[in-house]
């Protein structure tokens, strides 16, 4: 009985030399401490206290930089044709909702909580005010995405079938697509541009001209132009040529097209817009390798 209280006792010194293992697996969990309310100032103690319409406006007017603030930034990215005044005005609304839901006790500051209302309310007046649909413009945005990509690939403007096969579609839907986003694209008269004669900024209602107007330079580049649109129209297919020599030349419309070429009008539409296209690209080649 001695000799084994004597192991027994050894064994408990040995055990307790050793270092004690703590698996991590089992380690107690904590729990969060609670999210202490923001601090408040004295107006904010006040009108939550009183809902006092003064104290009110007070608030609103401390606040006011942070929606010129959020404006200005957010003014950055947007064209020239878009006024700050009219960003803030409605980033203001913004505000005035912000301060209707705010919440101090969730120990969130008021600005954290603010901006992205303000954000939000300028966001839905501008898509509001935009005519075109928004699935118009994010078709725009990736059809010019696309003619970036692949003009570095190919180091030259993609044809219809190329630019058609990256974005996935067919060439009849790619057609159609620029048809739609063609008519989404305004212009500011009042936006300045650079000059191409002196590389000066000057609005670009300055650099309209008549031209209408004939002078020597115009009249020549007009003959050359003539000139190259016979050796252009010549590498057409005998189907587009026939399209344009019956709509320019002849001036019938499309339906009437098609009922020469026992086509529907919208067959002779795409072959009418393929055609330009053609034009277009080979003039625009032309042009820049002798200019």
């Amino acid at each position: 009985m001695i000799s084994t209280r004597k192991s027994r006792g050894k064994r408990e010194e040995k055990n307790a030399g050793k270092t004690r293992r703590v698996s991590v697996y089992r380690a107690p969990k904590e729990t969060m401490p609670p999210r202490k309310p923001a601090e408040l100032s004295i107006d904010w103690i006040r009108y939550q206290r009183d809902g006092n319409p003064e104290i009110r406006a007070r608030l609103l007017k401390q606040y006011l930089p942070l929606v010129r603030n959020v404006a200005g930034r957010m003014a950055i990215g947007f064209p020239r044709s878009v006024e700050l005044a009219d960003l803030i005005n409605t980033g203001v609304i913004g505000l005035v909702e912000a301060f209707r839901n705010f919440d101090p006790t969730r120990g969130v500051k008021f600005e954290t909580f603010a901006v992205p209302r303000i954000r939000g309310a300028i966001l839905d007046e501008l898509r509001a005010l935009d005519w075109v649909p928004r699935s118009t413009r994010a078709r725009s945005r990736e059809i010019e995405r696309a003619l970036l990509e692949l003009e570095n690939d190919f180091g030259r403007p993609p044809t219809e079938a190329e630019l058609a096969m990256k974005l996935k579609c067919s060439v009849e839907e790619l057609m159609h697509a620029i048809g739609d986003v063609s008519g989404s694209s305004l212009l500011s008269l009042d936006e300045t541009i650079y000059r191409e004669d002196d590389n000066r900024q000057v609005p670009r209602i300055e650099t309209i001209r008549d031209e209408a107007k004939a002078t020597a330079l115009g009249d020549m580049e007009k003959g050359e132009l003539r000139a190259f649109l016979v050796t252009a129209i010549d590498r057409l297919t005998e189907q587009e040529k026939l399209v344009i020599a019956l709509y320019y030349f002849e001036e019938l419309t499309l339906k009437e097209i098609g009922e020469v070429m026992s086509i529907s009008e919208s067959r002779v539409s795409q072959i009418h817009t393929k055609a330009v296209i053609k034009l277009r690209g080979m003039i625009r080649e032309k042009f820049a390798l002798s200019g």
